[in-house]
């Protein structure tokens, strides 16, 4: 019974690592497809980076995770984070901007 703990820890710890990969892929993708169908404009009237940069930053993380880099690396750490600035903060700035038209 004891030497069953081992394999058991390592089903556990690759069944949290693929749903945090899952997590984060998502986050990342819903992110820069959202930013891909945006105005240019939009960006520079909140006042944030232009959209360009966002582009860049979220296909980077994306790209990265993708890679394999793993989620809890800082490379993937980093993509969640800017993901989640990019849909807390800028998305709801530019629907205010649009004056809420879209699905998004």
């Amino acid at each position: 019974m004891v030497s069953a703990a081992p394999i058991f820890y390592l089903e556990v710890k690759f069944i949290i690592d693929l749903a945090l990969l899952v997590f984060a892929l998502v986050i990342e993708g819903v992110a820069f497809v959202h930013c891909l169908t945006q105005r240019a404009d939009a960006f520079v009237a909140i006042d944030t980076l232009p959209k360009g940069a966002w582009l860049a930053i979220l296909g980077i993380c994306l790209l990265l995770t993708l890679l394999g880099f793993g989620v809890l690396s800082i490379f993937g750490l980093i993509g969640i984070a800017a993901s989640l600035i990019y849909l807390l903060d800028v998305r709801i700035g530019l629907r205010d901007v649009t004056n809420g038209r879209g699905f998004w």
